[in-house]
């Protein structure tokens, strides 16, 4: 005999197929790209935004920094980066992006290291040539997606969807 959901586990089970709805189109953007835009918090408070190269492993983004940069340093102070991935489309009816608040860190586990280079090499083949970089000049580093945001205007001009990624959706 089949119990009745109650009006709560309805409302969960609606929002987890919303959810991945969302989330998947928004993991196939971040599959499809190579570089993203970083902003970090400088110390005056007013936003820093770089570009740098990226590879993604579902909602854990890895990229490259040197560890004399302004990034890494407003890294170390303030854990809290936005994150913007998209193309360059020839219709405006084809922008796709994600935007995302995330927390950035050091990867210092042996094994994270080498599934990062990994996915960084793949992603961005010309670094092959380099060999992993100098630990002492550059910090290979993780960001975890928690605030997100799909841009798809293939679904109408303006059109997001934002979702918090761990809440309401399955693992």
């Amino acid at each position: 005999m089949r119990e009745e959901m109650s009006s709560e586990e309805a409302l969960l089970a609606k929002r987890t197929w919303r959810s991945l709805d969302v989330l998947q189109p928004a993991i196939e953007i971040l599959d499809a790209h190579r570089t993203m835009a970083v902003s970090t918090i400088r110390p005056d408070g007013w936003p820093q935004t770089t570009i740098v190269g990226y590879a993604n492993n579902g909602w854990t983004v890895y990229f490259l920094i040197f560890r004399s940069s302004q990034k890494f340093t407003n890294i170390q102070r303030d854990d809290r980066i936005s994150i913007a991935i998209g193309g360059d489309p020839n219709y405006l009816s084809d922008i796709k992006a994600v935007y995302a608040g995330a927390h950035a860190s050091e990867v210092t586990d042996a094994n994270e290291r080498t599934l990062a280079w990994t996915l960084l090499v793949q992603r961005h083949p010309n670094l092959a040539d380099f060999g992993q970089p100098d630990q002492t000049e550059t910090a290979l580093m993780r960001a975890v997606c928690k605030y997100v945001s799909i841009l798809d205007y293939s679904q109408g001009i303006g059109h997001t969807e934002e979702v918090t990624v761990g809440e309401n959706e399955p693992g």
